[in-house]
């Protein structure tokens, strides 16, 4: 086999095609079966990072994961009861509230045991195992809402995370990575799943001090390892930011907070039963703004209650109204699943879901009023066709949308991602806007016609006291830990784009 790789690698690939047309000639050369891709690049990365770099970016598979400059890496934590009762959100029994099992993430997750540790590494290896250089990590803690778990358990859970980027070694732990049969790798360290805490009493048994101890190890240890976890998503209900969720957060190593808004509209939001309204949304912004995180919102258009007009007027209102002025948005477009009140719904004739036709008229409206300093991340959810009783199946939305014609100048879209420059080519661009009680600045370098965005600087300035802005009556005199962000100049967000350059 390493015979008939080698022969291969000498070979004129300069295209997918041309790799497949060798492959079948090598294959029938030496009698074998067709050479898989990690087999190569195994052989590839044998013989050093320089050689064939073309034939490198044919194998690697999904190139889009790294061209943002990052490794996104998602994480699943252990089956919780959720204190929302939403109508839409699925419940099925042993996955965490909102998710299906047979969702990738899930299933992944399912078959680690929601161990954190063994989710990371195999998410690492399958990245490697891809052509993937994971060295700069975006650790995304999914699963419903975070704020609700065990305090020991987050601890742990994070600790878990990093301790096991810092233990990954650049190894492909099977020539081919299959993850449905991931039970059958060791990996150096692993945790053994069965001794780990899996409900809220075990966690209560280990010790906060102990935890922190250890969390705070693993972030020092992490300084220095080859592959750095340089940014921390969690995903949370907005009733839920205050002060100590904050510091929590902060303690915890969180860059970016993803909030379940959904809508913002009252009527909608208390038809589907999400138990908030939308001030609990501006206030949750403005606080984690003040604080210097990145904020990205869930939307959900077609929700009951909802038109396309309606739900066009709350996405301009996103952004006409300084209160909320999200950095980042996830269109999560409303489908029926079994085991929702949704399904009831819609069984009695009480909902009827988008046709494609107008969910695609009105993504792409919408698109027509996204902002230059906004970064759309999602346009569907990962949903399994199987799954969706009513509403959109169609998976590739992001791209019939683009065939249609329609453009967007949203951060995702504009990414450098392959192309390269020079400096003297470079525009700079400062966008000021006012947002949650501040002053953005959205500091960007770009081409000169302003289609290839190839990095920017989130800047927000507030002159008010923070505390006193976003808290409660006499909450503010408890927020000593936090006030070293009033009147103060922060760094929400430093991006650079193209494929993601290894560490050192």
């Amino acid at each position: 086999m390493q015979k008939a790789i080698r022969e291969l690698l000498k070979l004129n690939i300069k295209t997918s095609d041309d790799l497949m047309m060798a492959k079948r000639k090598i294959a029938k050369k030496y009698g074998i079966g067709i050479i898989r891709n990690s087999d190569i690049l195994k052989e590839l990365n044998n013989a050093g990072t320089e050689h064939a770099p073309l034939l490198r970016n044919i194998l690697r598979k999904r190139a889009v994961r790294t061209m943002s400059g990052i490794a996104p890496v998602a994480v699943l934590t252990m089956p919780y009861p959720c204190p929302g009762k939403c109508a839409y959100c699925p419940t099925e029994k042993n996955v965490p509230q909102s998710y299906l099992s047979n969702e990738p993430a899930v299933m992944r997750a399912i078959r680690c045991g929601y161990d954190p540790y063994l989710q990371t590494q195999m998410r690492l290896s399958a990245l490697e195992a891809n052509g993937h250089k994971p060295e700069k990590i975006e650790l995304i803690v999914i699963g419903g809402t975070w704020s609700v778990l065990p305090d020991n358990y987050k601890y742990w859970f994070i600790a878990q995370c990093f301790k096991a980027a810092n233990d990954f070694r650049s190894v492909i732990l099977r020539a081919q990575l299959e993850e449905s049969q991931v039970n059958q790798y060791k990996i150096p360290n692993m945790v053994n799943t069965k001794s780990a805490p899996t409900n809220q009493r075990s966690f209560a048994a280990l010790r906060m001090t102990t935890l922190i101890k250890e969390l705070t190890g693993e972030q020092k240890r992490n300084e220095k390892a080859k592959y750095k976890i340089i940014g921390l998503t969690l995903e949370t209900r907005p009733d839920y930011i205050n002060k100590e969720e904050l510091l929590q957060m902060r303690e915890l190593g969180c860059t970016r907070v993803e909030l379940g808004v959904q809508a913002i509209d009252d009527k909608i939001l208390k038809l589907n039963k999400r138990g908030h309204g939308v001030d609990e949304i501006a206030r949750a912004t403005e606080l984690l703004k003040n604080y210097g995180f990145k904020v990205t919102y869930h939307i959900m258009p077609g929700l009951p209650g909802a038109t396309p007009a309606k739900d066009l007027k709350m996405f301009k209102r996103l952004f006409s109204d300084e209160r909320f002025q999200p950095d980042q948005i996830k269109f999560y477009p409303t489908v029926v699943t079994r085991g929702s009140l949704l399904y009831k719904w819609w069984k009695a004739g009480k909902y009827k879901p988008y046709s494609d036709k107008i969910l695609r008229k009105l993504i792409i409206d919408c698109k027509k009023y996204v902002p230059e300093y906004v970064r759309i991340i999602r346009l569907i959810r990962d949903i399994p066709r199987e799954s969706i009783v009513a509403g959109n199946i169609i998976t590739n939305l992001r791209q019939v949308i683009k065939d249609a014609g329609a453009e967007c100048k949203c951060i995702r879209c504009r990414e450098a991602r392959e192309h390269k420059f020079k400096v003297k080519s470079l525009k700079l661009k400062v966008i000021k806007y006012k947002a949650s009680g501040g002053q953005e600045y959205f500091i960007s370098f770009e081409s000169k016609n302003g289609k290839i965005l190839y990095g920017f600087c989130r800047l927000r300035t507030q002159n008010m006291p923070a505390p006193l802005r976003g808290a409660r009556p006499g909450e503010h005199k408890t927020w000593n830990k936090l006030n070293f962000f009033n009147n103060t100049a922060l760094i929400r967000e430093l991006h650079v784009y193209g494929e993601l350059v290894p560490v050192g």
